[in-house]
């Protein structure tokens, strides 16, 4: 937020499996979920140097401290502030979640403990993304017992069939840049979400900021998106902006730099947009004057 996986031309960085290195560019262009685009923490970090742990609902501290989490997973927090953008979006127990191209299930993980037993999670991948490199990890994090109320959706972003009115929350960290250069049709992806999600639902949008105007020339090349782009094309499919996060900002980001800069990856400037599907109108009862 998979995230909650980048291709870049030739000389740019190259990321794969969560590892980032230099190479040549790859025959295929490969998206960015939210599973390979956090960061470890600076050389030199050591405990006294951590953040305090974040300050949110006792459920999703559980969730960030669950003892199956992967150290890996724990590395990536401080740049990620998973439980407050869990909390952002409303995530509680009981509830169902879709995490959106979750990539290797970083958010997938988090979702999962945080709506427990009771709750649903659907972790959902395209099998482009399943065959480069998320296949095997992903199966390895959801063979833990404590995922075992997490269910694979392996199909296109534009081609799901979710169950009318049934998810509570919708997560896409990280990767609308990505459905420009893969070619998803976003206005049908959109609508099968706003359909899939129940009246009030919301649908979270997490990504890297570009230059204000850039459009979509620079999902690929530096896998950014435009942030009123993305706002005005999920608007179109009838959702409502209810609020915008300042979580993830900061400003000091080169809008310019690819996101897999090793100087830079992890420290993006990032917008959150909390989107909610309106709530149906009440029924009308009977007027004052007995008429309906």
């Amino acid at each position: 937020m998979f995230g909650r996986v980048a291709f870049v031309a030739a000389a740019s960085v190259l990321i794969l499996a969560g590892a980032c290195k230099k190479d040549a560019p790859p025959a295929e262009p490969k998206p960015s979920t939210a599973a390979d685009s956090g960061s470890r923490s600076a050389p030199g970090t050591n405990d006294a140097d951590a953040p305090a742990p974040e300050t949110v609902p006792g459920h999703l501290a559980a969730a960030v401290a669950h003892p199956d989490r992967p150290p890996k997973d724990r590395e990536r927090d401080a740049d990620r502030s998973p439980g407050k953008v869990l909390e952002f979006a409303g995530v509680a127990p009981g509830m169902t979640v879709i995490d959106l191209m979750a990539g290797t299930g970083y958010y997938s993980e988090l979702v999962a403990h945080a709506v427990g037993p009771e709750g649903k999670v659907l972790v959902q991948n395209s099998p482009w993304v399943l065959e480069r490199f998320a296949e095997k990890p992903l199966a390895e994090r959801l063979a833990k017992g404590s995922l075992r109320h997490a269910k694979r959706l392996d199909v296109e972003l534009d081609k799901m069939q979710l169950a009318p009115g049934s998810v509570d929350v919708a997560l896409m960290v990280l990767f609308y840049h990505d459905t420009y250069w893969m070619k998803v049709d976003r206005p049908a992806m959109n609508q099968r979400i706003f359909e899939g999600l129940k009246p009030g639902g919301v649908y979270i949008v997490i990504d890297h900021h570009a230059a204000a105007g850039a459009g979509d020339s620079v999902v690929q090349s530096l896998h950014r998106g435009d942030a009123e782009q993305i706002k005005g094309e999920v608007l179109a499919a009838g959702f409502e902006l209810e609020a915008e996060s300042d979580l993830l900002r900061r400003p000091e980001d080169d809008r310019t730099r690819n996101v897999f800069d090793p100087e830079l990856r992890g420290k993006t400037d990032r917008f959150i947009f909390k989107f909610r599907r309106p709530a149906e109108p009440a029924a009308e009862g009977p007027n004052d004057a007995g008429e309906k």
